[in-house]
């Protein structure tokens, strides 16, 4: 039996962030229910690439999912998530704030059938304060929360730090966590409770050293293109077939082995670069060294060479690179899923890794609706003929 079997996850929300979070949930047991608006559905089934009339995010980011459909904007629909809650352990959610009170979708309504719901809103700036009703997506989290500045080179415009999603992965993986803290809690007391996480301060909670330095320091850190704030060498470095070797000696062991590598140990007693303070004050003139010698080397050398000396590096790996790498296939990283409308896919396997009680991937994302008759009729008991008169009033 999967480790979170038995808990049923209802999920209202949309895009990325909430749904990530129940997707974690699932891969370890958690019943999910997806709960879509029957005629568009989710807006992530049409964002970014498809294959075959399939969105592919959805495919991945909704698999192991139920899907059913329900117009949660009028009266009938919104007596059929009560309902669903009333049977659930979860709720999920990220509408803007006050969204599901104009729908009279309270917390504290459906706490009234079911004591120990949790309920997890994730929204852009969080249930309260001044900015809590402005619409969010991760984009703007970035933005807001710091990270984004930091993004880019010093004298140019800040960039998109890799993915305009982080912030909603970030928010999704604190949900998981949460929840679980929340069940904790519910089996000692068999009290349910909110969880409230934004987007922003997913963010800025994994933003490292960079608000208590500002307030006992008042340093404010700017863009440094590839260099890390507090450790030099710690780069990017060109190579000579034109890649480039992601190295980092963030301790003084390291640097030493990085010396001998390089087959200059007496960079190790220079006294410009005796400690990790000195060397990030130096950090151009041992920059400017390592450049001098990753440039004359092909990756694969480099690699091979540091590996050696075990200093910690690695190319900076494309999606080809990550599909072509023997680690990623020795730990299905990558794995394969079946689907009959698409055929195989191949997306990101499990995380974490248990050696009790693995994580599964079952399926990809369902057609919309696909569950509808076994879930209203099996979970709420509903019959046939209410379920011909739901369709036919557009409530699913």
């Amino acid at each position: 039996m999967a480790p979170l079997s038995g808990l049923r996850i209802v999920d209202a929300a949309s895009f990325v962030a909430a749904p990530f979070c129940a997707t974690l949930l699932s891969e370890f047991g958690a019943e999910v229910i997806k709960v879509e608006e029957p005629r568009e559905g989710d807006s992530l089934r049409r964002l970014a690439e498809q294959y075959r009339g399939e969105g592919l995010w959805w495919l991945q980011e909704s698999r192991n999912k139920q899907t059913v459909t329900c117009d949660l904007r009028v009266s009938a629909g919104q007596d059929l998530l009560r309902r669903l809650v009333a049977e659930s352990d979860v709720l999920v959610e990220n509408f803007r704030p006050g969204t599901l009170e104009r729908w009279g979708l309270t917390y504290d309504s459906m706490a009234q059938t079911n004591p120990g719901l949790i309920m997890l809103r994730i929204s852009g700036y969080g249930q309260t304060g001044p900015s809590a009703a402005k619409p969010g997506f991760g984009r703007i989290a970035q933005a807001f929360g710091g990270l984004t500045y930091l993004a880019g080179y010093p004298d140019r415009p800040p960039v998109v730090p890799g993915s305009a999603t982080i912030a909603d992965y970030a928010a999704g993986l604190f949900g998981a966590f949460a929840v679980l803290v929340a069940k904790q809690h519910r089996d000692r007391t068999g009290e349910g409770q909110q969880i409230d996480i934004s987007l922003y301060e997913s963010m800025f909670r994994l933003m490292d050293t960079l608000a208590i330095v500002y307030d006992k320091l008042g340093v404010v850190r700017e863009r440094s293109a590839f260099d890390a704030p507090h450790a030099a060498p710690h780069s990017h470095y060109p190579t000579s077939d034109g890649k480039w070797v992601a190295v980092a000696c963030t301790n003084d062991k390291l640097y030493a082995r990085l010396c001998i590598a390089m087959e200059s140990p007496i960079l190790i007693s220079d006294q410009r670069f005796l400690t990790v303070a000195d060397r990030v004050a130096h950090r151009q003139e041992i920059d400017e060294i390592v450049i001098s010698f990753t440039s004359r080397r092909t990756l694969a050398d480099l690699i091979a060479l540091l590996d050696r000396h075990e200093v910690p590096a690695s190319g900076i790996n494309s999606i080809v690179d990550i599909f072509a790498d023997p680690q990623f296939r020795s730990r299905d990283s990558i794995v394969r899923v079946e689907d009959e409308r698409v055929g195989p896919l191949r997306m990101p396997g499990v995380v974490p890794k248990m050696s009790k009680t693995p994580g599964t991937i079952r399926h990809a994302g369902r057609p919309m609706g696909a569950d509808n008759d076994a879930v209203y009729g099996g979970l709420l008991h509903m019959t046939a003929e209410e379920l011909a008169q739901l369709r036919s009033d557009g409530v699913i």
